[in-house]
């Protein structure tokens, strides 16, 4: 990529598109939910500029700057390293413990009364932004920002009970497994994250 990049919502659906990180298909979300389209945001942040500019981008949405952003693993961890670097601050991840909870490793700590902003690539149901709010806030973190690339929530963001903002917002089509009419056309279920081929070459 090169050139002037536009971020306005346009700009940025048309760069998904260019990237081939606007698929298409069956997919089954790390929400669990099923869709028809799916936002492969690390193809878009596997471009360094596009990466670089949208943490700058975000950087500019958060209300205060805070003293470290922390991203869940492994789809925030780009683009909250991105967001940090934007914002001069530590860049921390969430892993998943044993039993599925959200935790901090890697010598990562959050201190009482320490602003964070949450970062992440997309918000679908907000479950995973709720769980590392859930996790500073335990660490007597105050969060002072949720930030997004994408929100594809249908307005599940709006109840996470802090400042949230999103570079575009995108009403996808979900559905729960029981309800979703591709599991009944028995349409190929693609779980994302490594599918093979996928993306537009440089």
């Amino acid at each position: 990529m090169s050139g002037k990049i536009d971020l306005t919502g346009a700009g940025l659906e048309k760069i998904f598109k260019e990237t081939g990180a606007l698929l298409e298909g069956h997919f089954q979300l790390s929400s669990g939910l099923h869709g028809d389209r799916y936002m492969q945001c690390a193809l878009v942040l596997s471009y360094p500029d596009l990466a670089q500019e949208l943490g700058r981008a975000l950087a500019r949405l958060c209300p205060e700057k805070p003293a470290a952003v922390v991203s869940p693993a492994l789809g925030g961890v780009v683009i909250g390293q991105e967001t940090a670097k934007a914002l001069g601050c530590r860049a921390f991840f969430t892993e998943r413990g044993p039993d599925g909870a959200m935790v901090l490793r890697r010598g990562f700590f959050l201190a009482p009364g320490q602003a964070v902003a949450v970062v992440e690539d997309v918000v679908t149901t907000g479950k995973s932004t709720r769980e590392v709010m859930d996790l500073a806030r335990a660490a007597g973190a105050a969060v002072v920002a949720a930030l997004a690339v994408v929100d594809r929530s249908a307005g599940e963001s709006a109840g996470l009970g802090a400042p949230f903002a999103s570079l575009l917002k995108m009403n996808l089509k979900t559905w729960t497994a029981a309800e979703c009419p591709l599991c009944r056309e028995k349409k190929p279920l693609i779980k994302p994250g490594s599918r093979p081929g996928a993306g537009a070459k440089p």
